[in-house]
């Protein structure tokens, strides 16, 4: 009996239902809320209180939500849906390496993976963004936020569609200042968008459009499963994998490209070195030539 409501929890949709007459003020400081955090986290913070800013205000932003009256199964968080949580997690984890391993293979897709601000970090500071800094940062910040109280508490007001809609966009915009002058870091983005200004306004907008699908996503995720864990490994797999991925392929592109110098500069030494015996050997020629006449 465990077994099949474990099985039917993975499919049904699981969300708060709509209840008429609620105050709309919460969301609105929920909103404000994640607007402070957007603009101290990208502008004001040093990258080094980075943890601490989105920890706290995971924090703060559950009991806004606890607040307005949504339980933890409203919020993706409650004990029944661990198991379908982590379950799709995986299987997005899995789906996620897949598609990284096979898009890293091929020379023109290889270049999507490419983003110059991984090139300078070592390996125990990739391991530590990978490992620590996206799961306990970005994705714990965005998916409370994103998945848990705003989903909860705008589909119990507006309705289920309207939820994932409004969430959705939300999360689009959450992104606008990250996302300017990525096209200057990451080399494929650029040459789709172009350089300056008006690259940097379609960088901005594209990033917005593929992280408001990206969110329409995740809520589904996190409606077939019940539980933010599964939307959770899909952005944790889809960012900290791509820094994992991107690091790794621009050393070996930089290894490749130390190597190719190394050869070119045997060739040419190995060229000197003729040329020098050659021009010894003709000397050598013209003396004996010279002795003999």
């Amino acid at each position: 009996m465990a077994t099949d409501l474990h099985w039917r929890a993975m499919f049904d949709l699981v969300y708060p239902e709509q209840q008429a007459g609620l105050a709309w003020w919460p969301v609105a400081v929920v909103i404000l809320t994640l607007l402070v955090l957007n603009v101290v986290n990208n502008r004001v913070a040093p990258q080094t209180h980075y943890l601490l800013w989105s920890f706290g205000g995971s924090v703060g932003l559950l009991a806004l939500g606890l607040l307005d009256g949504n339980t933890w199964t409203d919020m993706g968080l409650g004990w029944a849906y661990l198991l379908p949580g982590l379950a799709w997690g995986a299987v997005c984890i899995g789906g996620v390496t897949a598609v990284y391993l096979v898009g890293s293979a091929f020379k023109r897709t290889r270049a999507a993976f490419h983003d110059d601000r991984m090139s300078d970090l070592t390996g125990t500071r990739v391991m530590f963004q990978a490992l620590v800094e996206v799961p306990f940062g970005t994705v714990l910040l965005e998916e409370i936020a994103f998945r848990a109280v705003l989903f909860s508490m705008l589909t119990r007001r507006c309705g289920l569609v309207w939820g994932v809609v409004i969430s959705s966009v939300l999360f689009g915009l959450w992104h606008v200042l990250p996302s300017i002058g990525t096209h200057e870091q990451n080399p494929a983005l650029g040459s789709v968008v172009g350089e300056g200004r008006r690259g940097n306004i379609l960088a901005v907008a594209l990033s917005v459009v593929t992280t408001t699908v990206a969110g329409v996503l995740f809520a589904g995720l996190r409606l077939v499963s019940g539980s933010v864990l599964a939307p959770m490994g899909l952005h944790w797999a889809t960012n900290g994998l791509g820094y994992a991925f991107s690091w790794l392929l621009i050393r070996a592109r930089d290894r490749r490209r130390a190597a190719h110098r190394r050869d070119v500069r045997a060739r040419l030494d190995e060229r000197r070195r003729q040329e020098r015996e050659q021009g010894d050997e003709r000397r050598r020629q013209e003396r004996e030539s010279g002795g003999v006449e």
